[in-house]
């Protein structure tokens, strides 16, 4: 019983990394904009698929594919923003309904485009078990475990350290006083949704290089990232990891000690204890403040 805890916790920890690359994208715009773009599950599943198209089609490991998925799912960030940047009244409701809406029509293009069928890498390399101990992962799981914790590292420093990652922070503080300095608002918000288009990329090719995709996925990744966003409060990145880690732990813990049919539901139950607890999340404003 012992050795199943363990490998749970293992195997959540693992799964946190994925989640938190995830919700990192979604995070980013949500702190600048406070915008949630309901389409981010959508463009995670849509570099999905182009790891599954080169893969299919050139025979290439789906990480040869991150460069075209950047391309594919920066073009549809940029759209979203150009959606989203031309909403002048009650931005926060209309724009979720405007990305709903663009989730939507996502899903059905990558219906139309590569069917319902559900896909999954055939990369051996990927999918060889890595045994440390009692302990055993998937060796793509360790790979994208550490290329996660490496973006959020980069992303960090480029929040803190370079010109557009502070205008992004000032931005996300005040708007109104950032463009009285000498900050366009627009373009860092675009350069934001550009930055969250990159993470989600990389999210996707990760996504189809471990576990398996279909078209109605991207909606259940929304829901993760937001989750996870809310567990961490805007602007932690080491809260992402942290609310991440807490999530695939949970539902992780629930398949192996109950059923597979409550995963969702833990990592709801997750979501509302800390609303209830700690209503700026694990790492929200009011701590840091303190």
């Amino acid at each position: 019983m012992l050795d199943l805890i363990l490998q749970a916790l293992y195997s959540g920890l693992l799964a946190g990394g994925s989640y938190a690359l995830i919700a990192l994208g979604l995070a980013v715009v949500f702190g600048t904009m406070r915008v949630i773009n309901l389409a981010h599950g959508e463009l995670v599943l849509l570099a999905a698929y182009a790891g599954y198209t080169v893969e299919s089609r050139l025979g290439w490991s789906p990480v040869a594919a991150i460069p075209l998925a950047i391309a594919v799912v920066c073009l549809a960030a940029a759209c979203v923003y150009g959606v989203v940047s031309r909403i002048r009244a009650d931005r926060e409701i209309n724009s979720l309904i405007a990305t709903f809406g663009i989730g939507v029509i996502l899903t059905n293009t990558i219906l139309l485009v590569w069917s319902a069928d559900v896909r999954s890498t055939s990369s051996a390399w990927l999918q060889e078990a890595v045994v440390m101990g009692p302990l055993y992962g998937m060796r793509g799981e360790l790979a994208f475990f550490g290329v996660s914790l490496a973006l959020m590292g980069a992303l960090w420093w480029w929040l803190a350290k370079s010109w557009y990652g502070r205008a992004v922070r000032a931005v996300a503080s005040n708007r109104d006083a950032a463009q009285l300095m000498g900050i366009p608002p627009g373009r860092t918000e675009l350069v934001s949704f550009l930055v969250a288009g990159v993470l989600a990329a990389c999210a996707g090719v990760a996504l189809y290089s471990v576990g398996v995709i279909q078209p109605a996925l991207g909606a259940a990744l929304t829901v993760k990232a937001f989750i996870i966003t809310v567990l961490a409060g805007v602007g932690s990145i080491p809260g992402v990891l942290l609310g991440a880690v807490l999530l695939g732990v949970a539902e992780a813990l629930t398949v192996t000690l109950a059923s597979s049919a409550l995963q969702e539901l833990a990592g709801m139950g997750l979501f509302l204890l800390v609303l209830f607890v700690l209503p700026n999340g694990l790492f929200g404003a009011s701590r840091r403040r303190g």
